[in-house]
């Protein structure tokens, strides 16, 4: 498969993760990170009727925190939500400071800034493309997971570093710190209170209640009629097929699911876990896991390897019954699989791999391997965490690839004439 790799204009774009959704007026939204303490994240909108790109905001700018020198709004880690015509994420911090050996939340700011002010809680009128923050954290920390009750206008999110729940009621304009969801998070240290954090959030459409994963492979459920944090009992993701992992230490995801979205028609969600990849289903009402498949490449399959990038996959969406899924695969040179490291210690590939895309049709329960995508030169998309689906079947990402000389992530579309 060929992917058509566009430049938005940032040199200085850097590994966006989920940061990429289709809308209703067909256009295609996305992000572009920046590790840069004075330079924000940036806003685009793919036109796929005119193939253009065209550049909306620096959201350090328009949410006024450039002008006053703080450390910028550098990333977005979440999805667009869609309701009454505004698109809802929210941002995260891109600029860290290396502490013990580890990405850590700035303590000392650049000569000049001040410290970070926090994740925002965004909306974007597609209209009048206001763009305006309902919210910030008040633990001053970024927002990494984020997802949205459509049905009762209700955001919520997981903070990074430590992983503080918040809820955000759009009607209400309030704000709730439910605290942190397990042990200090990320800003823990190794083998003592570090825990991975859940990147993804699920919202049960009927009654509105979220769930969320710890390291560990409970499973956490949130309410705003009862506001507390819940274990849900009975049911967790401590299954053999996901492997065995120190929730202690840095490398993976831990027993946390990667992804997880509601799929109505069955009124469950599918989910899959990092590393193993492995698809399974969560029926909330019933608190029952169950396996489908391992939905990993065709190659990966074959020679029985674990995910290169150990955190897993976040290219996963579900569209009229079939998942789409960007994963990775081995490469092989002289026969021989190329072998990465044993082990990371944040989050980046234990080493180089393909591109895949895989489907699985639900009702059919039918699984298939697209292949790997390459660039018209030969080349191949890298880091890779994130995925959006056009009307017309095309599968965008953001994605890795040499411009001008200069390694930057952007925007690439991958042709699809058939979902299966």
């Amino acid at each position: 498969m060929i992917a058509k790799q566009y430049f938005s204009g940032f040199e200085d774009a850097h590994e966006t993760y989920n940061a990429i959704s289709e809308a209703s007026d067909g256009n295609i939204y996305y992000i572009l990170c920046s590790g840069k303490h004075d330079v924000g994240a940036q806003l685009y909108v793919y036109n796929p009727t005119l193939d253009t790109t065209e550049f909306i905001a620096d959201l350090s700018e328009v949410l006024g925190e450039k002008a006053q020198k703080y450390i910028s709004q550098g990333k977005s880690h979440t999805e667009f939500y869609e309701s009454n015509g505004k698109l809802y994420f929210a941002t995260h911090v891109g600029f860290y400071e290396m502490i013990d050996g580890a990405q850590q939340m700035p303590v000392n700011p650049p000569e000049g800034y001040k410290l970070y002010p926090g994740g925002h809680f965004v909306s974007y009128d597609m209209k009048t493309r206001e763009i305006e923050s309902l919210a910030i954290d008040p633990n001053k920390e970024g927002i990494l997971a984020m997802t949205m009750d459509k049905e009762r206008g209700h955001l919520y999110g997981i903070t990074w570093q430590t992983g503080y729940f918040i809820h955000y009621d759009i009607e209400k304009d309030e704000l709730k710190n439910l605290g942190p969801i397990d042990g200090a998070g990320e800003k823990g240290k190794r083998g003592d209170d570090y825990r991975v954090l859940c990147r993804s959030i699920l919202v049960d459409p009927r009654d509105g209640t979220a769930y969320y994963t710890v390291s560990d492979g409970d499973i956490y459920s949130y309410n705003p009629s009862d506001p507390i944090l819940k274990k849900v009992k009975g049911v967790d993701l401590r299954l053999d097929y996901f492997g065995t992992y120190d929730t202690q230490d840095a490398g993976s995801m831990g027993y946390n699911w990667r992804k997880i979205l509601w799929y109505e028609p069955e009124n469950k969600a599918y989910g899959v876990h990092g590393n193993s990849g492995y698809l399974f289903t969560f029926d909330p009402t019933n608190k029952k896991i169950e396996i489908v498949d391992r939905i990993t490449s065709e190659p990966s399959k074959k020679c029985g390897m674990f995910d290169q990038f150990s955190y897993g996959y976040l290219g996963f969406k579900i569209k009229d019954g079939v998942i789409y899924y960007l994963t990775g695969a081995p490469i092989y040179e002289n026969g021989k699989r190329v072998k990465g490291l044993d082990k990371i210690s944040m989050g980046a590939p234990k080493g180089l791999e393909h591109l895949h895309l895989v489907t699985y049709n639900i009702p059919e329960r039918k699984y298939k391997d697209l292949g790997p995508i390459f660039y018209e030169d030969g080349t191949f998309p890298t880091y890779v965490n994130s995925i959006a689906l056009g009307s017309d079947n095309d599968v965008y990402t953001i994605a890795r690839f040499t411009h001008n000389g200069k390694k930057v992530d952007d925007l690439i579309k991958i042709q699809m004439l058939s979902p299966l």
